[in-house]
């Protein structure tokens, strides 16, 4: 924060008000965190829709129960699986399967939380108390979805304004208790959370969010909550019409049978969601929810991994599941005709107890004719007995998420065994330090300068030594695509990190002109704009990053701080009341509002 020089002349109507400034000055490395840092991803996708209107792709989207009269069998034994209760409205009847109610004390952030029922709605509290055991503050929200199966969790999703949040606590039924939800193990995030297109996407059947970086939705935020029948069949409702208009149409040809594609196109339908990379691009004009069954995903969506090292850990498999496939003997020896439903079954799921018998038929179907070189003693020793995969595909635990297994789908012959050759060969002349893992097969592999700058961003953002080529490709983009916003935000945050506000300027100016619906672009202009001594012209960008997304944190205290240097002393306490309703969690801005308001 850039504290005004010229606060200790300055006349100032309350003493209260000059506390307020001492405080700030004490706290200037707390407030200075909104700075660069912020975790706000480019918008590359197409121009956000208003609010009151839904998407047009949605109108040949039908929903599963479109399907159900015809589909009848499958459609009942889908609802039970985990894909078919991804996403579940909180109802009076679903309160009666949780565990409630639950509590949960973070010791890092000295903080309670607790989970409840009430008048047959779900609320979860987070709350503070003080060295005298009363409250310092509370914060109650109706949680309004329940994400996830319950095979490792369950989540809550709840909704404020036009925006969707993760709850800060979770059920795991490994521990059998409500604790910290993703994300929230040592980030301090209250109830604001955003839950992301690049998220929702793949726990959804159809979701209607606004943009690619805000949790924003449109009229409602999900038109089929629970992945469906269109989520690996297409969009329905050409079928559907041919089907029951009966004027011979052939219904076949409008929707899409998974095992009449390629197995690299059936594939792609799995990969959709389950292979996450090390980043996951939606291409120029395209967001995560353009993916269409029977066409390539990169033509909608781009997924990259960094490189496998062979001194890497064989705990490479966090949502990975077609390259760990894709390095299995089993795949390499079909050529790659191995498909995921070679041994899943979208439709159906075996019951926990019976997994493992259904999953040996799987394996047997090749392996018939050999026998298993394990003695039988040893064999008896799994749980169950006699476990294919429980040898050959070992779960582990997930570190990147607590109390959560994951499966290894690389079909080891051996537990431990090293990874083929062929992993450390996936990269190509043209991209020599990322594997383009969704990569058209026979296909001349062109990737748009946009993409490529924003894998790079993401993965610099947690790998440093990526950062130079970022910049690189970054610098390649500037020419190559000058009207392109979300380069021209690269740029400024890039200037901004480089001390160089009067370049940012420049640059995020251009951002924001040309994506005048994206907050981050207002957000990293005001900070510019006040390193260059345009106060009055940064409150007015900050006021409109505040407009645009009033649950980031990061713009509010940017606001504040331009306040106090323009001498705005009022403005910055009502701001600063405005911040404390949103985001009461946070203990260093409720210190510095009271010195402000006693």
């Amino acid at each position: 924060m850039n504290v005004p020089r010229t606060c200790r002349r300055a006349s100032i109507a309350s003493s209260s008000l000059l506390c307020v400034l001492i405080v700030i000055l004490a706290t200037v490395s707390y407030m200075r965190s909104w700075s660069v840092h912020a975790e706000t991803k480019p918008n590359r996708s197409t121009p956000a829709a208003a609010p009151d209107t839904v998407p047009a792709a949605a109108e040949s989207y039908v929903g599963a129960a479109a399907c159900a009269p015809c589909h009848q069998q499958i459609y009942s034994t889908f609802e039970r699986t985990r894909m078919g209760r991804s996403m579940t409205l909180v109802t009076p009847a679903l309160l009666k399967t949780l565990s409630l109610p639950g509590s949960f004390y973070s010791q890092t952030l000295d903080r309670h939380f607790e989970v409840f029922a009430r008048n047959g709605k779900l609320y979860q509290s987070e709350y503070a108390v003080g060295p005298d055991a009363k409250e310092i503050f509370r914060n109650t929200k109706q949680i309004d979805w329940i994400i996830g199966a319950g095979a490792n969790g369950i989540g809550g999703l709840t909704i404020e304004g036009n925006a969707l949040f993760e709850a800060p606590l979770s059920f795991y039924p490994r521990t059998n208790q409500w604790e910290l939800s993703p994300g929230y193990e040592m980030n301090d995030l209250g109830f604001h959370r955003p839950v992301l297109p690049g998220c929702i996407a793949c726990h959804t059947g159809r979701s209607n969010l606004v943009d690619q970086t805000t949790s924003r939705f449109t009229v409602k935020p999900f038109d089929q909550p629970s992945i469906g029948c269109e989520n690996c069949h297409g969009p329905g409702e050409a079928h559907v019409r041919a089907e029951t208009t009966h004027q011979g149409l052939d219904a076949g040809s409008h929707i899409v049978n998974p095992g009449r594609l390629s197995a690299d196109l059936e594939n792609n339908i799995c990969m959709s969601c389950h292979e996450a990379g090390d980043s996951r691009v939606p291409r120029p004009g395209k967001n995560y929810q353009d993916f269409r069954p029977g066409e390539p995903l990169d033509k909608a969506v781009s997924v990259f991994m960094v490189p496998l090292k062979k001194s890497d850990p064989d705990t490479h498999d966090h949502v990975q599941h077609f390259f760990e496939m894709s390095m299995s003997k089993c795949y390499r020896a079909t050529a790659g005709q191995l498909r995921c439903a070679t041994c899943h079954n979208p439709h159906f799921e075996p019951a926990p107890e019976k997994a493992s018998a259904y999953f040996n038929q799987k394996c047997m179907a090749c392996h018939a004719d050999r026998q298993c070189t394990l003695p039988q003693a040893d064999r008896a020793k799994t749980s169950p007995a006699d476990n294919c995969i429980g040898c050959h595909m070992p779960h582990r635990d997930a570190p990147e998420t607590a109390h959560t297994s994951l499966t290894n789908h690389r079909i080891l012959k051996r537990p431990g065994e090293p990874w083929p050759n062929e992993a450390f060969k996936q990269t190509t002349p043209a991209l020599p330090d990322l594997v383009h893992i969704d990569a058209v097969p026979r296909q001349s592999d062109q990737i748009p300068a946009a993409t490529l700058v924003e894998a790079y961003r993401e993965i610099a953002s947690r790998r440093p030594e990526y950062q130079e080529k970022y910049e690189q490709t970054l610098a390649q983009a500037q020419t190559a695509l000058p009207g392109d916003a979300a380069v021209q935000l690269d740029l400024g945050r890039i200037s901004l990190a480089r001390d160089q506000p009067a370049e940012a300027v420049t640059y995020l100016q251009r951002a924001a002109t040309l994506s005048p619906n994206d907050p981050a672009a207002f957000g990293y202009l005001s900070q510019a704009l006040s390193r260059v001594g345009r106060v009055h012209e940064a409150i007015a960008a900050s006021r409109k990053a505040v407009e645009l997304d009033p649950f980031e944190p990061l713009w509010r205290k940017g606001l504040i701080d331009q306040y106090i240097t323009a001498q705005q002393y009022s403005d910055a306490t009502l701001a600063m009341k405005q911040y404390l309703d949103q985001f009461p969690e946070d203990g260093s801005m409720r210190k510095i509002y009271e010195f402000a308001t006693h």
